[in-house]
């Protein structure tokens, strides 16, 4: 059975996040949703605050007690919230005929403990941006980069609407990564009959070529309608470009790989294309 771990912190992109892990379920015959919510671990600690010296015992005491009172508070106010929380994601994938789907929430930090539930996922879905990110200046939530870095599975990075993937670019370098997107393409029924773009940017020669002839060819013999854009330029803008004039409603990119696009999340393109890019972005390492 294919699982389909997708986290969420209730932010403006929860209900893409539902609808994108939804959409997959579909495509994925017999896909079972796993819904996460994880709970700030400051509510587990202690109070630490040292306040020995500044004021008498009788008052340190009483402030103390009051201080474990109101964290425990806290944290009770935080668990409901999150429970809320996956109660409006089970809602939601009942609106979206979805009923194989379990919900969970945990206390801990989601980039500590992806790596213990991915093993069973084969699918990730999380939104590029959480309730912790800053919005006005761009900036992808603070899970995001170890998420992605510590996943051996495909990451589906939700935008911050869903719109129905009629048409997909898969930026294709001829590296690892970008090799295992067609594997994955070609042997997973996720992306099935949507229509394909393989895109290359970088001055050609026999060796690309050659290798994006035998990507198109085992995407054909999958039967994808698929074609093949060879483009010089900045990677990002022409990504960018090619995503907006084309109407394309999904980037497909290797987290790794051999050319400018290989410097996922410590730089450079591929962190540039899930800030900026309005679609989804499918990621594989």
């Amino acid at each position: 059975m294919a699982n389909i771990l997708t986290c969420t912190d209730g932010s403006l992109y929860a209900q893409s996040v539902y609808a994108h892990a939804a959409w997959a379920a579909h495509k994925i015959e017999g896909a079972h949703i796993h819904v996460l919510h994880m709970l700030n671990p400051h509510h587990e600690e202690p109070v630490k605050t040292d306040y020995s010296g500044s004021i008498g015992f009788n008052a340190r005491a009483q402030l103390l007690d009051e201080l474990v009172q109101l964290e425990a508070s806290h944290a009770k106010i935080a668990q409901k919230r999150g429970q809320a929380i996956l109660d409006d994601a089970v809602l939601n994938f009942k609106e979206h005929e979805i009923t194989d789907l379990q919900a969970k929430q945990k206390h801990g930090k989601l980039s500590e403990e992806i790596t213990r539930y991915e093993r069973d996922a084969s699918l990730i879905v999380l939104g590029k941006r959480g309730n912790n990110a800053n919005f006005e200046k761009g900036h992808l939530g603070s899970n995001l980069e170890r998420v992605i870095r510590s996943c051996q599975h495909p990451v589906l990075v939700a935008s911050r609407s869903f719109r129905p993937v009629k048409h997909f670019v898969l930026a294709f370098d001829g590296g690892t990564s970008a090799l295992k997107a067609v594997e994955y393409a070609a042997n997973n029924t996720l992306l099935s009959g949507i229509k394909c773009t393989l895109l290359y940017i970088g001055s050609g020669n026999a060796k690309v070529e050659a290798s994006l002839a035998q990507a198109q060819s085992q995407l054909r013999s999958a039967g994808y309608d698929v074609c093949i854009e060879q483009r010089a330029g900045d990677p990002s803008k022409v990504i960018s470009k090619i995503v907006e004039q084309d109407h394309i409603d999904l980037l497909v990119m290797g987290a790794y790989g051999h050319s400018q696009i290989r410097h996922l999340i410590v730089g450079s393109t591929t962190t540039e294309m899930i800030r900026t890019v309005r679609i989804a972005v499918l990621l594989f390492r």
